[in-house]
């Protein structure tokens, strides 16, 4: 007697089993990108229903068809006026679940593939912006004695030095930073729940120190960078604090005014300065928490000055080549050959 086959699971109990065991226990990602990938769902479930006529909890996965996602992506784009950035990250996360229903239902393998066959759209990236390392240094400024005007100096010092991004930087507990010679460091919690340690300048561990010494009520588990009522600064806090930098910075560097300047300029900034300072790139994108090298690589494009010493090292089509004549010494070597 042969035994009863199972039946696939439905599409609902997938999409659940994809956000409730995959994505939260299986990868454990951070919260933000859970509520990034279900805003997509939502938006991708609420177009089927309309273009289908079925309830979400009705779909079958062989109606996520190629047709009915690029459907979906040119809603997006006509009717949400979404761009081609946030286009391709709800597709990310549609490919995402696509590829976790393949290990749990090899019967609808070919209706995942073709629609995993919807490309990403390809679109022109902005010039990365950055700063001058005069403008930097003038935009960390020296504190005064004021308690936020030396929060703000170690907290762009700090970015400067690390790299990091803003959920980075304000996630930072005091237990995370390493102060010993040598050994000088800090721990910062990045996308994906990963953790890297960068290494610190002597500059930077002095203007810790002191900011600590300022603040000995502070414990192992108290944020670095408080706001007035000692909770965690939010992403608003450190953009509106880094405008009145630049801004009194603008005084030695008019041209500052004229630039949209975020924290994540400085991000840039630190990439910039590493890259041109002959750091290699696989060094850079550990620096920086990058998980594809890749995105890396985009800062490679950016820097026009490399370029212009890689052009310099070419000789001009009119230009006359001399031939090469090796020193004594090495003829010399090879003669003994």
């Amino acid at each position: 007697m042969s035994k009863p086959t199972s039946s696939p699971p439905s599409f609902a109990a997938l999409v659940q089993a994809y956000f409730a065991e995959y994505l939260t226990q299986q990868r454990a990602l951070s919260a933000q990108t859970i509520a990034a990938y279900r805003d997509a769902f939502v938006l991708f479930l609420g177009f089927a229903e309309s273009r289908l006529g079925k309830s979400p909890a009705t779909i079958l996965l062989g109606d996520i068809t190629p047709a009915l996602i690029m459907a979906f992506l040119d809603h997006l784009e006509r009717e949400r006026h979404n761009c081609v950035r946030s286009r391709n990250a709800r597709l990310a996360a549609l490919r995402s679940f696509l590829k976790f229903v393949a290990h749990r239902d090899v019967t609808s393998l070919q209706v995942i593939e073709s629609a995993l066959g919807v490309p990403v759209k390809r679109f022109e990236r902005p010039m990365l912006g950055y700063l001058s390392r005069e403008e930097m240094l003038a935009v960390i400024g020296t504190p005064d004695e004021t308690w936020l005007s030396q929060r703000d100096h170690v907290l762009f010092l700090l970015l400067y030095n690390t790299g990091a991004r803003v959920s980075e930087i304000t996630g930072i507990k005091v237990r995370d930073v390493v102060l010993d010679a040598g050994a000088a460091c800090v721990h910062l919690h990045g996308k994906g729940r990963k953790q890297r340690s960068v290494p610190l300048w002597r500059s930077t561990v002095k203007a810790v120190r002191a900011w600590l010494r300022r603040n000995p009520q502070f414990e192992a588990a108290f944020p670095l960078f408080p706001n007035r009522n000692g909770q965690v600064m939010t992403r608003a806090n450190v953009a509106l604090r880094l405008a009145q930098a630049v801004h009194s910075a603008s005084s030695t560097f008019p041209d500052l005014t004229k630039r949209h300047i975020s924290p994540h300029t400085i991000r840039h900034t630190t990439a910039m300065h590493l890259l041109q300072a002959g750091v290699d790139i696989s060094v850079i994108a550990l620096w920086l928490g990058h998980e594809s090298p890749v995105t890396t690589h985009h800062y490679v494009e950016a820097d026009l000055a490399m370029k212009e010493r890689a052009l310099a090292k070419l000789h001009e089509p009119d230009a006359k080549i001399q031939r090469y004549r090796a020193p004594d010494s090495l003829i010399d070597f090879l003669k003994t050959l």
